[in-house]
């Protein structure tokens, strides 16, 4: 008879709370469903690149004129697409991009070098075995001095650069 009277309060409990009481479940010799781990979506250290080739995509059509075969054009055309792109690239990457030179210093004139460290400091020409302090500053060269990129949609495929385009006519 226990049976069916816990059965019958199963049904009203359903019924009229839509969910078991902890009594019940208990009686019921049950355990409560854990609930599932949260799922942290895993970042790839290619993620913040392709985020921004999709942007210089999106803003200033980038890996479109780089994928045109320009051989057939002239310089004049080369030049005015590449103008066309040049502003809206170099607003994407200042928004979220903050550079500064490794060399803040005037090219062409004599500077000492802040590193003897390779990926810092390229010298050029007749270079001594022993990388020398100083030369004529040819590139102040670039570094990231913050990286601000959009959170990533985890559901987003950022394998996907610019999506395909169809007009509906």
């Amino acid at each position: 008879m226990s049976k069916i009277s816990l059965a019958f309060r199963c049904f009203f409990a359903l019924l009229f709370g839509g969910k078991l009481s902890p009594e019940l479940i208990d009686e019921l010799g049950i355990k409560p469903k854990a609930a599932p781990a949260p799922v942290v979506p895993t970042v790839r250290t290619s993620d913040g690149a392709l985020q921004m080739l999709s942007i210089l995509q999106r803003d200033a059509r980038l890996l479109d004129f780089f994928m045109e075969d320009i051989g057939p054009f002239s310089d004049e055309q080369v030049g005015a697409a590449a103008r066309s792109m040049h502003g809206p690239a170099k607003e994407a990457i200042e928004r979220y991009v903050k550079l500064v030179p490794v060399v803040d210093g005037v090219e062409g004139t004599f500077v000492k070098a802040p590193s003897k460290d390779a990926a810092q400091v390229k010298f050029l020409g007749n270079v001594p075995a022993t990388a020398p302090d100083g030369g004529t500053l040819r590139h102040r060269g670039w570094r990231a001095a913050t990286v601000a990129l959009p959170p990533v949609n985890p559901r987003q495929d950022l394998t996907i650069l610019a999506p395909a385009e169809i007009e509906v006519e």
